[in-house]
């Protein structure tokens, strides 16, 4: 058994412009990650080879560009992005965004810009 884990103990990372991520789970089979994105951030579109993703919002409001499709995301709504189709996240609101990404196998060092 392992010990309980937060964004308190979490191993934590800065992207994009100034937003956050702490590592929950970070193993060879699975990642699950809490992110931050502030309003009006975003991440670069992009694709991953071999990752499954599921978002899940945890507070605020996502917007989710998915090949060509935007999806909106609320408090306790997510969406499932498969392997090799582009997507793109970003907060078009006022407030900050928390929502956890879920990847399938890890998505680390399989991204390609789209």
């Amino acid at each position: 058994m392992t010990g309980k884990i937060s964004t308190q103990s979490a191993m934590h990372y800065n992207w994009g412009n100034g937003e956050d991520g702490w590592h929950l789970v970070r193993n060879p089979a699975l990642s699950i990650i809490q992110e931050r994105i502030g309003p009006g951030g975003s991440e670069q579109r992009h694709y991953h080879h071999h990752s499954s993703q599921f978002f899940y919002v945890l507070s605020g409001q996502l917007q989710i560009e998915i090949a060509g499709s935007t999806v909106l995301l609320g408090q306790h709504e997510g969406v499932e992005v498969s392997a090799g189709v582009p997507h793109q996240v970003q907060n078009r609101s006022q407030t900050d965004v928390h929502f956890l990404v879920t990847s399938l196998p890890p998505s680390h060092g399989d991204r390609v810009a789209a």
